[in-house]
C-alpha cells in the first residue's frame, strides 16, 4: 500500500470515529453520568462501600447472600477508578467484597504493565485474607488487562471467573482518538486491530479452570459487538451503550447474576491481617 491510500484509510478510520463518537454521545442517555463519575479521579471510600452494603441488606432484611469471591474492577482506557464507582455500589449493595485500583492518574500506560499491578494486587491480597481466587470484572480495556493477566501473568492460579465489559478483544478504531489526544499513551497503539500486542494476547488457548464472559453492548460505537467476541467464550449482548455498561442498574443486574453462577467451591476468607 503506497503512502497515499494508507493516508487515505487513515483518514477514512478518523471519519468514521467521529461519526461513531457522535453516535455514542446522542444515543447513550448515561454518558454525562459516566463522565459526573469518571471525574471522581482515583479517590474512593472502600469502607464506605462496604458499610453501605451491610446497611443495605439489613434495610431491605435480606439474609446474607451465599459467599462469592472478592470482585476486582479494572477501568478502561483513558479512565479513573471513579468511572466504576456506580458498578461497585450497585455491586456492594448486592453483596459482593468489591475492590478496584487506580492504573496510573488517567489509564494510558502498557496494558502489560498494568496486568503486572493487578497481579500483584492480587497476591497481596491473597497473603492478607487467605482467599485463594478472585472474580474480575474489566470495562472496555480493562477487560484485556484482566485477559492478560489471566494469559500470561499467573492469573490462571487465582481467578474463577473474568468478565469483559464493552472489551475490544479484536481491537478498535476508537483508539485513534488516543493517538490524537495522547499520542505517548502506548495502550493507544496496543487497541489498534492487528497490533502486535492484540496478537500476542491472542497466542495459545486460554486457561483451564477460569470461567471467561465477554459482554458487548448493541448500541456502542467505541467498541462495537463484532470486536468484543473472544472464541471459546460466552458472549452476551446488552441493549446499552459502552457508558451505559458502567452505568445501568440492568447491567448490574447481569454481572451479578454471571458472579453468582454455580462454580468451583468458594474458600472463606481467614481472619489473618
Amino acid at each position: 500500500m503506497g503512502l497515499f491510500d494508507a493516508l487515505r484509510t487513515r483518514a477514512s478510520h478518523l471519519g468514521r470515529l467521529t461519526r461513531d463518537l457522535t453516535r455514542e454521545v446522542a444515543d447513550s442517555g448515561h454518558t454525562a453520568v459516566y463522565l459526573r463519575q469518571l471525574l471522581r479521579g482515583n479517590w474512593g471510600d472502600r469502607g464506605q462501600m462496604a458499610s453501605e452494603r451491610d446497611s443495605h441488606l439489613a434495610a431491605t432484611d435480606q439474609a446474607p447472600p451465599a459467599p462469592t469471591p472478592p470482585v476486582l474492577l479494572i477501568h478502561g482506557y483513558m479512565a479513573t477508578r471513579g468511572s466504576l464507582h456506580l458498578l461497585e455500589r450497585q455491586l456492594a449493595r448486592r453483596g459482593h467484597v468489591v475492590m478496584s485500583y487506580p492504573l496510573g492518574p488517567i489509564n494510558l500506560g502498557d496494558i502489560r504493565d498494568s496486568a503486572g499491578l493487578i497481579a500483584r494486587k492480587v497476591e497481596s491480597m491473597v497473603a492478607q485474607t487467605g482467599v485463594q481466587k478472585v472474580d474480575i470484572v474489566g470495562h472496555s480495556m480493562g477487560g484485556l488487562v484482566g485477559l492478560y493477566y489471566l494469559k500470561r501473568l499467573g492469573g490462571r492460579h487465582r481467578v474463577r471467573r473474568l468478565v469483559l465489559l464493552g472489551t475490544p478483544t479484536r481491537g478498535t478504531w476508537s483508539a485513534l482518538l488516543g493517538l490524537i489526544t495522547a499520542p505517548l499513551g502506548l495502550a493507544s497503539w496496543q487497541l489498534l486491530p492487528g497490533s502486535p500486542f492484540l496478537r500476542e494476547l491472542s497466542e495459545g488457548p486460554l486457561p483451564a479452570g477460569a470461567e471467561v464472559i465477554s459482554i458487548g453492548a448493541e448500541r456502542d460505537w467505541l467498541a462495537p459487538l463484532a470486536t468484543t467476541v473472544l472464541r471459546g467464550v460466552r458472549h452476551l449482548a446488552l441493549p446499552t451503550g459502552h457508558s451505559g455498561l458502567l452505568v445501568e442498574a440492568e447491567v448490574a443486574e447481569v454481572v451479578d447474576g454471571l458472579l453468582r453462577e454455580s462454580g468451583p467451591q468458594v474458600d472463606e476468607p481467614s481472619t489473618a491481617t
